[in-house]
């Protein structure tokens, strides 16, 4: 299992989830009911209702759902379904979501590990 899990969007990191941090009995109880939702309600990916996800298909939904929760700066929302990712693909390391002229492309990553960012300064003259 990878200890850290980042989420890019065109490149730039907008979260990093370190897993080797404890959740609250709270967090826990969320992420439990997030799922039994699912698998209770179904999910809606491009349009249609799937009754029965599997945990591929449920991937797909949160990772909808977390870019729109990036997008509208719904912080709690965004940081729920990111725990939700970490917690139940134990060997991802970064998703890398992609925008480019109205298509969305999303790549899991499992066999690279996140590296970090760094800023870099820059003098103007």
């Amino acid at each position: 299992m990878s200890t850290l899990m980042a989420v890019l969007l065109n490149g730039v990191a907008q979260l990093e989830y370190d897993r080797t941090k404890k959740l609250t009995d709270y967090q826990l109880t969320y992420l439990h009911n997030m799922d039994k939702k699912m698998n209770g309600e179904g999910v809606e990916i491009d349009g249609k209702l799937i009754t029965s996800p599997d945990d591929n298909q449920k991937a797909q939904f949160i990772v909808a759902n977390l870019l729109l929760a990036m997008k509208t700066d719904d912080a709690s929302l965004t940081s729920a379904l990111c725990t939700y990712l970490a917690q139940n693909m134990p060997d991802l390391k970064q998703l890398k979501i992609d925008e480019n002229a109205g298509e969305v492309t999303i790549d899991f990553v499992f066999d690279d590990d996140y590296k970090g960012q760094a800023a870099v300064e820059f003098e103007i003259h």
